[in-house]
Order: structure tokens, then C-alpha cells, then sequence
């Protein structure tokens, strides 16, 4: 498959939800980055860390999976360019914490490169705080303070 096929399937995987069929997308080792504010935030959001292996890949989507409300979970993708082996995939997702109950929408870029029809780089770029806002039970709590 090609760049573009390879993203294609993958955002059809992600809409499915199965995160072992979403994690097939990607190869053994994956440069994993998700782009939010440096610390600790395993208590509120814990699919927000380092990954580097399909593993991983599979457990991120799990973890997302168990803290959103079933059926309350949403994506639109806007556009995605591709140049060579990388696409950027642009769009907008949403979904409901389990533990607040609260909803929240997000915009995000998607930063994919693409090896032999699987993808070796993730890195993702979104409206963190909008996220946190959702997740964070403890009003005290504050992103940097």
C-alpha cells in the first residue's frame, strides 16, 4: 500500500475502534509523540504518554477507549495531505469523559510517515486543553501551575 492507502486504512481502523486491528496499521517500533504540556497526567488522561512499539500503539487506543463514553465519541477528518511517505491529516475529534461526564471538541493535526505500507511515525498535535478540561476531576488542578 501506499502513503496515502496506508493512512486511509488506518483512519478506517481508528473509526472501528478495535485497537489490535488499529495497531496492525503500525510497524514493531513507532516515534510516537503526542504533544502536550510536560508532567504527569496518568490520573486524568492516561493514554497521554511515551510509546515507541505496536504494543503501545494497541494500548494507547485501548486505554482511550475504556475513559470515553461508548456512542458519545466523534471525528472529522478535513483534509489529509500527503507528500512522499508522510501525510498530515487535519480534522477535528470529540468525545465525553467517563469520569466527568463532561464533553469536550478538539482540533488536532496528525503528523504519519509511512514505511513499506505500515506507519513508523505518529506524532500528534491537539487542542490539549480542551482534553484536560473534560478529563481533570480535581478544579484546582491546572496545567502548569
Amino acid at each position: 500500500m501506499d502513503t496515502r492507502q496506508t493512512v486511509a486504512e488506518l483512519l478506517e481502523r481508528i473509526a472501528l475502534g478495535d485497537p489490535e486491528k488499529i495497531a496492525e496499521r503500525y510497524a514493531e517500533r513507532v516515534d510516537w509523540k503526542l504533544d502536550w504540556p510536560p508532567g504527569d497526567h496518568s490520573r486524568s488522561v492516561p493514554w497521554i504518554q511515551a510509546r515507541s512499539t505496536r504494543a503501545g500503539v494497541a494500548e494507547h487506543f485501548r486505554l482511550i477507549g475504556e475513559h470515553h463514553v461508548t456512542g458519545q465519541s466523534s471525528a472529522e477528518i478535513e483534509k489529509v495531505l500527503v507528500d512522499g511517505p508522510d501525510a498530515v491529516v487535519f480534522g477535528q475529534l470529540g468525545g465525553t469523559a467517563k469520569s466527568s461526564g463532561r464533553a469536550y471538541v478538539a482540533a488536532f493535526a496528525l503528523h504519519l510517515t509511512v514505511e513499506n505500507g505500515l506507519v513508523t511515525r505518529h506524532h500528534v498535535y491537539e487542542d490539549s486543553l480542551s482534553v484536560w478540561n473534560a478529563f481533570d476531576t480535581a478544579p484546582s488542578a491546572a496545567i502548569g501551575a
